[in-house]
């Protein structure tokens, strides 16, 4: 928590793009969505989100984030415009986050648009950023590196308890209000 706290105070390590040199881009599009905490918040939060909602959401959260993903990416590899995409992605920690924390469960077609919504301006994110020769590499890279931090996020949800969840979740709202100011 301590890290976190602290890349919110540096404006330049809040959010994800950096610029790389993708002269690996399978390997570059790994790290991607962990060079920012903006990224690695969110598709953590996803995870914690599907636990505290709980049935098919465990799965179907997660699977509707990637898959926007990366159409998202997509759309940014190609040069397609796609408006307020870092409103979006600082929304998606804030909202993700106090989904979590208060236990919301709404409809899981309603949670699987919200879910969508925030997974294609992420991906579009990482396109827009991605490299102009490689792409198909970089996109199987922060595809597989969401993944694995949804993963991450269902894992704590599974082992911890529903009050640290909530409370990793409020900590996360917490944390996209520090971005937002940062």
């Amino acid at each position: 928590m301590k890290r976190i706290l602290a890349l919110s105070l540096f404006p330049t390590a809040a959010f994800a793009h950096p610029g790389g040199h993708f002269d690996q881009p399978f390997l570059d599009g790994i790290l991607h969505p962990f060079s920012g905490a903006d990224h690695l918040l969110a598709m953590v939060a996803v995870g914690l989100w599907a636990t505290v909602s709980g049935g098919r959401a465990v799965w179907a959260m997660p699977l509707s984030f990637v898959l926007a993903l990366l159409t998202g990416g997509m759309m940014g590899a190609s040069g397609l415009a796609l408006p307020l995409v870092e409103p979006m992605i600082l929304a998606s920690i804030l909202l993700l986050g106090t989904a979590t924390a208060l236990a919301l469960c709404p409809a899981l077609p309603v949670s699987l648009l919200g879910v969508a919504a925030f997974g294609l301006a992420h991906g579009f994110a990482h396109g827009a950023e991605g490299p102009a020769q490689g792409m198909a590499l970089y996109a199987l890279g922060f595809v597989a590196a969401s993944a694995c931090l949804h993963g991450l996020g269902l894992g704590l949800g599974l082992a911890l308890t529903s009050r640290v969840i909530r409370f990793l979740g409020g900590a996360t709202a917490v944390a996209g209000l520090a971005l937002a100011f940062a």
